[in-house]
């Protein structure tokens, strides 16, 4: 077993070993708020815990749409798509989200900085449509605003590049000096 099932499983047996009400959907939002996702390894121990079987655990976590099956990108995107959200013209904003990154629902970029995920309501219906993005929600979205988060997104990375290199040839340049 590698380190990282190591300290899911650690994990699973300290949340059993709690006095919580030891329930499977708790047990997997749980998980879920722990790593990011529902790792494999989590919901088999879940299961062993429960004294179910993985399927069954596995049958009830695709049952609902809350739950990822493969972590998320360093800036999961959610889409809304509540009444509201949908028609103000939602579904075209996550089918621009989909083609912009290449990625469907569910999915991770190559690279793992976006992750996207639809949701049926984020509770404010009237900044529809809305996306969120890490835990920053944007308002009354339109195709043109999804360019523009992904262009600003993109200047930050090169910025913070640009930043590294230049501390690297500053360390560099002071240790040839020395």
């Amino acid at each position: 077993m590698i380190e990282d099932e190591r300290e899911i499983v650690e994990w699973v047996n300290d949340f059993f070993n709690d006095d919580k009400d030891q329930n499977l959907i708790g047990a997997l939002q749980a998980l879920q708020s722990k790593f990011g996702y529902l790792p494999k390894i989590g919901r088999k121990s879940i299961a062993a815990r429960l004294n179910m079987s993985p399927a069954n655990v596995h049958a009830v976590a695709t049952f609902y749409n809350q739950f990822r099956f493969v972590p998320p990108g360093k800036y999961p995107i959610k889409v809304c798509l509540g009444t509201a959200c949908v028609v103000s013209q939602g579904k075209l904003i996550l089918d621009h989200w989909k083609r912009r990154l290449g990625i469907d629902v569910g999915e991770v970029t190559e690279n793992k900085e976006y992750s996207l995920d639809r949701v049926d309501c984020v509770g404010c219906c009237t900044l529809a449509p809305v996306t969120i993005i890490g835990e920053e929600t944007f308002a009354k979205m339109a195709v043109t605003r999804v360019d523009g988060i992904l262009l600003q997104h993109q200047i930050q990375r090169e910025q913070e590049a640009r930043k590294i290199a230049a501390e690297k040839t500053e360390e560099d340049k002071s240790q040839s000096e020395q």
